[in-house]
């Protein structure tokens, strides 16, 4: 029983660390985005906004992820991996964004806004998937 408890304990701490570095992302592509975020996704339905935001979660998802496995389970190491990986791991996801902004034409934080479905969208959502594979590797 209290082996059950201790790893409620640990999966609950690490559920904790994963939903803050979600939140952290979720500020960022909120930053990122002329208006609100919230009000792009769940009022006005723009999927442009939604793939971007759905790519950054799941790419620090895969990076907190990483970092468990890679704990070989030395709870406090991992704990403290998954959200240092996850700090890394979303600045460099917001350097990639101002990298492929800065390279291509038009603003991509406009191109959220759009009603309309935009590829560069696509293309900047598997920067984010990328860039979270590329760190969960290097974590390994």
């Amino acid at each position: 029983m209290q082996n059950l408890v201790i790893d409620l304990l640990v999966t609950l701490a690490y559920g904790v660390v994963g939903v803050v570095l979600m939140g952290i992302g979720y500020g960022l592509v909120d930053v990122a985005t002329p208006g609100k975020l919230h009000e792009l996704i769940w009022t006005e339905r723009n999927r442009n906004a939604a793939l971007l935001l759905s790519s950054n979660l799941l790419g620090v998802g895969t990076i907190v992820v990483a970092a468990i496995v890679a704990s070989e389970d030395d709870f406090f190491i991992g704990l403290v991996g998954a959200a240092a990986y996850g700090i890394v791991g979303l600045v460099i996801m917001a350097a990639a964004f101002l990298l492929l902004d800065a390279v291509t034409p038009g603003r991509l934080g406009e191109l959220l806004v759009d009603p309309e479905p935009h590829p560069a969208v696509w293309v900047s959502a598997v920067v984010h998937l990328a860039t979270g594979a590329i760190i969960a590797a290097a974590i390994s």
